[in-house]
C-alpha cells in the first residue's frame, strides 16, 4: 500500500492493530480449547480409574526360556573330591598299630574292632583290587572305592595291593602307601592284614563309618 497522506498512515496502523489483536484473539482461543480438552481428559481418567491394555488373543503366548539347570549336585561331590584327596607325603607309621601286621584303629576305636576284624566277624561286602596299577591311578581308584562305599552304607571292604613279588627287588611298592592313604581317609575306622584265606599279607580288610544317605 502505497502511502500519500497521514490519512494513509493511520489505515496502516490500524490494520496492523486489527491483525495482532485478531492473532492474540486466536492464540487464547487455541490456549482456552487446550485447557478444557486436558480437564476433559482428567475428568475421564478419575471416572474411569487404572487402564490395562487388553491382551491380544491373536498372537501366541510364548513362555519364557527356563535359565539352564544347575548341577549342584555334581558340584557338592566335584568338592567333595578336593576334599577327600589323599597325599603321598603322608607318613601314617606313627598312627599304626606296633603289631607284625601294622594294622590301624581310629582314636576312640577300642582294641577289640581290631580283634574281630582279625576273626573275619565282618563279612567282607566288597573287594578292590589294585594289581598293576601305577602309583597314582592305585590312588585315585582307592579314594573313590572307599567315598562310593562310605555312600552306599558299606561297612567292611577289602583291598588288594598284593605281596610285590612281581617288583623290582620283590618290594611291594603298594603295600605300605595303602596303608598310609587309608589313614588319610576319614571314612576309615580301621583296618588288619587280611586273613591268609582272604588274601592274607596281599591284601587289607577294612572297616568304614556307618554312611548312606
Amino acid at each position: 500500500m502505497k502511502i500519500t497522506s497521514l490519512q494513509d498512515l493511520k489505515k496502516i496502523q490500524k490494520s496492523i492493530a486489527d491483525t495482532a489483536a485478531l492473532q492474540a484473539a486466536q492464540r487464547a482461543a487455541e490456549l482456552e480449547t487446550a485447557r478444557r480438552l486436558a480437564a476433559q481428559k482428567n475428568l475421564f481418567v478419575s471416572a474411569a480409574g487404572a487402564v490395562h491394555r487388553i491382551p491380544d488373543k491373536r498372537k501366541a503366548l510364548l513362555k519364557k526360556e527356563q535359565p539352564a539347570p544347575v548341577a549342584t549336585q555334581l558340584q557338592r561331590d566335584e568338592q567333595a573330591v578336593l576334599v577327600e584327596a589323599i597325599s603321598d607325603g603322608f607318613d601314617a607309621s606313627s598312627l599304626l598299630e606296633t603289631d607284625d601286621t601294622l594294622s590301624y584303629r581310629r582314636p576312640g576305636v577300642g582294641i577289640d574292632v581290631l580283634q574281630r576284624l582279625r576273626k573275619g566277624e565282618w563279612a567282607i561286602q566288597r573287594q578292590l583290587d589294585l594289581h598293576g596299577l601305577r602309583s597314582d591311578a592305585a590312588r585315585d581308584a582307592l579314594s573313590g572305592f572307599i567315598r562310593d562305599a562310605y555312600k552306599q552304607g558299606i561297612r567292611c571292604l577289602r583291598v588288594v595291593h598284593g605281596k610285590g613279588l612281581s617288583s623290582p627287588g620283590k618290594t611291594p611298592v603298594l603295600k605300605g602307601k595303602v596303608r598310609n592313604w587309608l589313614v588319610q581317609k576319614n571314612e576309615v575306622l580301621a583296618f588288619v592284614q587280611a586273613r591268609p584265606l582272604d588274601g592274607g599279607a596281599g591284601a587289607l580288610v577294612v572297616l568304614l563309618q556307618a554312611g548312606g544317605y
